[in-house]
């Protein structure tokens, strides 16, 4: 899930990191779709050697989007899947590897996350699905207007958790699919392809972070490989900057708000459920049938550069006259960590460090005051040292009270603001505006205007709603009398609605004031803030988190029985004496199964996905695990004003109690399902054109059931353990079509073994840090020399792209020229394009010479494009003569220059006096004309 707000500050403060991706369309020949060449140099002028896709960040969006219509069912669903995937590789284009990852089992410390996620998009839904239908009711009741409720199952969105049978679904499509792809795609042709599906242990991202650990610390690894991540969460920039690899992009949707959405009682435009008025639609012109359609607009990609946000970092954590010599791989470490504060999956924020507030920038600077004092880094490898914490933390408790009063003041004058916006926006806004057929309409609408019917009815009914509404409006503090008449009595007291103060939350911790932190004990803990005893296991717990969490990104899961035992973090100044706190974990913790997971994030609602046995623990009362299940729970908004930002005071689930109460429902499993609860491993595939295709043969005909190693020269460099698979991929094999509407590979030449990583020891510590032979990339930006020097002279430019020497498009005087002809030359605008005469006119000395009694055309785009800058269409002055608008006078000029010899009439048959295409008509009259004055050419 991320970091919220994260990436939203980290792109405003360090814009350069973001480039958006050139995608190259499919054409269209004859109705038929050609597909698109992947084989080809990347359009993104780079090219990258391993793909690794996050699946959950592409399998949520195709399964229930919320800016088009939903897949009708699961084949279409898994299509959606495919069609993104395709997207994705399309604009990456890998040489090397393909990394699929989808989520696993996840370690204790995450379920806790899933499992209040899970129970609040259950009672959300059906608080929604309650109020929708209370609102349809309403509606009806008044005699409104609203379609008939279409009877269509919901996709519960908990049905993409391991060990449920539409993830069992998803892994078996994803095996058809890249086989299809290596048997088909010229672009798949080398590649390897890794899928580690729902039943291999652990986060997707967190695999994927695993694999890459573990291929750096072999011999034959290429320092220089260029990685690519696919992934929406915010924190894949930590784990990426993690992996110290000088070349690593990352590769994501570009985040629009504020999209249109119909309203899902009357499906129309403009307004929520809650606003609904159950009017009929009113016909929007011609085309009315797509009036209320959401507009299709295919979603766009970014890529975010981390070796650019690396040279963002080595100017900001750079630091001179320090007692120990600068590192700055380990400053970057110690940047991650400190990005823990503000917020992760794995615990909750601290209460004075909030993201939107700065808290990055505040403990940046906080760490450079500090870190002379503490005589060395916080971070090393994965592994705090807690006394240097200390120190840190300490320093922000110094000013946790000022930040408090800060964010009340800031939060005042917020309000403020907007009450005046709102008085504002009243007091100005016309006392009538004119409705029905007569209403103004917004530019750029795609329905054409309304014929006026009935005008004089329309204007009598509009002079009525004015009179009325001047006469309310006379005195605010009035009332009418039955004849309209201002009353002499009492005014009209004052709804509630028209207040401009909205409902706040009751804050009763009120951090602004005295005895904060013994209101905030006292209501999140319900405990004394003297209780000192309370207090150190908080903070113990809080900073085993801390240990646990950096451990994770840099070593892999420390412990997968491990999580935080409370719902709120403690305060910064709480962090004293924690130097000697242990911060070890057990050894040899084992993971959930997947359908024990279910049972321990699974609120009862979403109970159909799990056997009848175990179901039934979350609903009968009798059940010994009953109270893990709450139908109803509190959501604390600790702050905050949407409930989605509370936090859900749902009940910790005790693995003990979990285990025993399912020792009793085991024996009720099948065999698909007891198939469905065992943990597998990763599979590699490969296609007949790869080195390692015929090693893989060669094992599965001599039924060698050892472990073999790969040999990292035919697979790019890749080492790991090579098994043979029950439900392999078989060249000469047919690979049935779980999906109907899909052909079955009849024809099929890759083939499948399972994989598994290198092993290391349980005590090796990964080293994090850059790998020798890496080069380092080229500085995109501008360095700080040049901000005395100026570039001797010259004016710095941005690099825009992954090209450095990509030159840039510009016009020459030509384009200038035609722009200032174009331009309106009334716009009021001084200084652009004024009314002087244009270059190249006559009398000007740099008019083009007439031929042939020709008018003078301006030669235009003629330097639009540099020269073998970059491969492209086909320039325009290149191009065979068309009779297409706006071309045709171009080609005929250019074509003058280059023979004016051969000069054929035929060349402008059906062009004007101005070298525009004529109307049939025109050209008839004038081969009238021309057959009365006999031969003149």
């Amino acid at each position: 899930m991320g970091v919220p707000a994260f990436f939203r500050w980290l792109s405003r403060k360090y814009p350069s990191i973001i480039v958006n991706c050139v995608e190259e369309k499919a054409k269209d020949c004859n109705g038929v779709k050609v597909p698109i060449d992947t084989s080809k140099p990347n359009p993104n002028e780079v090219e990258f050697d391993n793909l690794y896709l996050d699946m959950n960040g592409i399998i949520h969006p195709c399964t229930h989007p919320e800016d088009k219509p939903a897949p009708k069912n699961e084949d279409e669903m898994m299509v959606a899947i495919f069609e993104y995937i395709d997207r994705i590789f399309n604009i990456v284009r890998p040489r090397r590897l393909l990394y699929m990852a989808i989520d696993g089992v996840a370690p204790r410390a995450k379920m806790n996350q899933q499992r209040s996620r899970r129970f609040r998009a259950s009672k959300e839904g059906m608080e929604a699905a309650e109020e929708k239908q209370k609102i349809r009711q309403e509606i009806l009741a008044k005699g409104g207007f609203l379609p008939p409720e279409e009877v269509k199952e919901r996709f519960d969105s908990n049905c993409i958790t391991p060990g449920t049978e539409f993830m069992d679904n998803l892994a078996k499509c994803l095996r058809y699919y890249i086989a299809d792809r290596l048997n088909s795609d010229p672009g798949w042709k080398n590649l390897t392809v890794i899928l580690s599906d729902a039943s291999a242990p652990g986060e997707g991202e967190h695999k994927i972070m695993d694999y890459i650990r573990r291929q750096r610390a072999q011999p034959n690894h290429d320092p220089n490989t260029h990685h690519c991540l696919c992934g929406a969460d915010a924190d894949l920039i930590m784990l990426g900057l993690a992996t110290h690899e000088p070349n690593f992009t990352i590769i994501r949707e570009e985040f629009k708000p504020n999209k249109p959405k119909p309203c899902a009682l009357c499906n129309q435009m403009g307004h929520e459920v809650k606003d609904c008025q159950g009017l009929p639609r009113e016909k929007q012109g011609k085309h009315d049938q797509f009036a209320d359609t959401l507009p299709i607009s295919e979603q766009e990609f970014i890529f975010i550069r981390l070796c650019v946000l690396r040279e963002y970092l080595e100017r900001e954590l750079t630091m001179a006259s320090l007692p120990f010599s600068f590192d700055f791989e380990r400053s970057v470490d110690d940047w991650v960590f400190m990005c823990f504060f503000v917020g992760n999956d794995f615990l909750p924020h601290l209460p004075s460090l909030e993201i939107r507030e700065g808290a990055i920038d505040r403990l940046v600077n906080i760490y450079k005051n500090v870190v002379h004092k503490t005589g060395g880094y916080l971070t090393e490898s994965g592994f705090v040292n807690l006394q240097r914490v200390q120190m840190i933390m300490l320093a922000v408790g110094e000013v946790e009270d000022s930040i408090f009063k800060k964010r009340k003041d800031d939060d005042d004058n917020f309000k403020r603001r907007q009450k005046e916006k709102r008085k504002r926006l009243k007091r100005d806004q016309p006392s009538f505006i004119p409705g029905g057929q007569f209403s103004p309409q917004a530019l750029g609408n795609r329905s054409s205007p309304q014929a006026i019917c009935n005008p004089r009815q329309a204007a009598f009914e509009m002079r009525m709603q004015d009179r009325q509404n001047s006469t309310t409006s006379a005195s605010p503090n009035t009332s009418l009398t039955p004849d309209g008449s201002p009353s002499l009595g009492g005014g009209i007291k004052r709804k509630s609605e028209d207040s401009d103060s909205e409902p706040e939350p009751e804050d009763n911790i009120r951090l602004w004031e005295a005895g904060w932190k013994q209101r905030y004990y006292k209501n999140k803990f319900d405990v004394d803030a003297s209780d000192e005893k309370f207090r150190r296991k908080v903070v113990q717990s809080y900073v085993e988190g801390l240990c646990w969490v950096l451990r994770y990104y840099y070593q892999g899961c420390a412990s997968w029985n491990w999580y935080y035992p409370f719902h709120y973090a403690p305060f910064a100044s709480d962090f004293e004496g924690i130097a000697d706190m242990p911060s070890d974990f057990e050894r040899g913790s084992k993971p959930f199964k997947p359908l024990e997971q279910l049972m321990g994030v699974f609120p009862a609602a979403s109970g159909n996905f799990l056997p009848p046995t175990w179901r039934k623990l979350m609903t009968d009362p009798e059940s010994s695990i009953i109270d893990f299940y709450p139908e109803d729970f509190a959501i604390d908004l600790n702050g905050k004003k949407y409930a989605w930002q509370g936090v859900a005071l749902l009940p910790f689930v005790d693995e003990r109690r979990l285990r025993a109460a399912l020792e009793e429902v085991y024996p009720d499993l099948t065999l698909e399902e007891s198939r469905r609860n065992s943990l597998g491993g990763d599979v590699l595939f490969v296609g007949k054109h790869h080195p390692l295709c015929d090693f893989i043969v060669e094992q599965y005909k001599t039924k060698n059931t050892e472990v073999v190693d790969i040999p990292p020269e035919l697979c790019h460099g890749i080492q790991g353990k090579l098994t043979l698979n029950d439900n392999a991929v078989l060249p000469d094999q047919v690979v049935q079509s779980p999906v109907p509407m899909l052909r079955d590979l009849t024809q099929n030449s890759a083939v499948s073994i399972s994989f598994k990583d290198p092993q290391f020891a349980e005590d090796f510590i990964f080293k994090a840090t850059v790998l020798p032979g890496a080069k380092k990339p080229a500085p995109v930006l501008k360095p700080g020399d040049w901000e005395k020097t100026n570039n001797d002279g010259r004016p710095w430019r941005p690099q825009l792209g992954f090209n450095r020497d990509r030159k840039p498009v510009h016009l020459d005087q030509s384009a200038f020229r035609t722009l200032g002809h174009t331009m309106p030359r009334d716009r009021g605008m001084p200084g652009m394009y004024p009314n002087a005469v244009p270059l190249g006119a006559y009398g000007s000395p740099y008019a083009r010479p007439l031929m042939g009694g020709q008018q003078q055309i301006p030669k235009l785009l003629s330097n639009l494009r540099p020269q073998e800058s970059w491969r492209g269409p086909t320039p325009l002055f290149q191009q065979t003569p068309q009779r297409t608008t706006g071309a045709a006078p171009l080609l005929a000029w250019n074509r003058m220059l280059q023979s004016p010899n051969q000069f054929q009439p035929a060349q402008y048959q059906g062009l004007g006096p101005m070298g525009y295409p004529q109307r049939p008509e025109d050209r008839m009259d004038r081969g009238r004309q021309v057959r009365k004055q006999g031969r003149t050419w």
